[in-house]
């Protein structure tokens, strides 16, 4: 099931990113840091995607486990970083000339990076050590049992907390777009019905953004918890974990499709309007982006309160 979803994936998700950053080269300036991470979240599901599965078909790859970990593995990283950006993003957190880059973000940043890391050690710990004996288990020997047991119940504690720190972030966000709610009665009505569709979208993405970041944590509890000989055969249920797995991993392809979608340059022109009616606007949103991305004049939309 899941070799034939790569397969059907891989050039669906290739394509859709080809159009997006051609869309975002067309314009006139140098891409956002958002889209800059869009690019690199739809580079990791093609990583991930690329159905490599085929080839041991005719050659003999011992190491497709430890491969298919790693490129989890980078999906993970990139896809939480991708979250605390893309929050972060509409809260103002950065300033001035950092305002483009991920300098502002490098404590959130960092524990992400931390935790792959940490990951990759433990799985090189069994999954490594395998490629030269394949009959080697952490489980065996009750320190490498307790330490691998105590590592995966860090992970998930961590896991956690990170949802919780997500879910505070897109709470914040949401609190950020209803104050600023306030000024649209002031504007004229296109610019208005503009704002108004752009938000109600917005919020339906917070709120897939937030379901599908909840999914992924407890896939990967999920995961953590049946690696291991402490679980016992009678216990497992091989068939809902798989089910669980595989419809988080196709919620991962569409989400990510339907970022790149919304997020893609439209570059659609904005309606000439009277310029008296629209002097008080545009000094109240200077600020505000009125290219292209409909999505992103959403994001300067939002910092705009905190710069306020």
């Amino acid at each position: 099931v899941w070799v034939s979803m790569k397969t059907v994936f891989f050039p669906i998700v290739i394509c859709v990113m080809l159009w997006y950053w051609r869309r975002v080269k067309l314009l006139l300036r140098s891409p956002t840091l958002l889209e800059y991470m869009l690019l690199a979240l739809g580079c990791a599901l093609t990583f991930l995607n690329l159905p490599l599965e085929y080839l041991t078909l005719t050659f003999d790859m011992p190491f497709m486990l430890l491969l298919s970990d790693i490129r989890q593995g980078v999906f993970y990283g990139v896809l939480l970083s991708f979250w605390l950006v893309f929050a972060g993003e509409h809260l103002m957190i950065q300033d001035g000339d950092q305002r483009n880059g991920l300098k502002c973000y490098w404590r959130h940043l960092s524990a992400v990076v931390v935790g792959c890391l940490s990951l990759f050690v433990f799985d090189m710990c069994e999954r490594g050590v395998q490629l030269r004996n394949p009959f080697f288990s952490i489980w065996v020997s009750d320190v490498g049992a307790k330490l691998a047991l105590s590592f995966i119940i860090l992970a998930g504690v961590s896991a956690g907390f990170y949802l919780l720190f997500l879910t505070y972030m897109i709470w914040r966000v949401f609190m950020n777009i209803n104050i600023k709610r306030c000024a649209l009665p002031s504007m004229s009505s296109a610019r208005r019905l503009h704002y108004e569709g752009v938000i109600y979208r917005f919020k339906f993405l917070m709120i897939a953004t937030l379901l599908c970041a909840s999914l992924t944590v407890i896939g990967f509890i999920l995961g953590q918890v049946a690696e291991g000989q402490w679980k016992w055969d009678e216990d497992l249920e091989i068939e809902t974990t798989s089910a669980f797995f595989t419809g988080v991993y196709g919620m991962w392809n569409i989400y990510i499709i339907a970022l790149l979608c919304l997020y893609a340059p439209s570059h659609k022109k904005w309606p000439v309007e009277n310029n008296d009616q629209n002097t008080g606007e545009e000094i109240e949103f200077a600020r505000l982006s009125t290219e292209s991305n409909e999505m992103l004049s959403l994001t300067a939309f939002a910092r705009k309160t905190a710069t306020d």
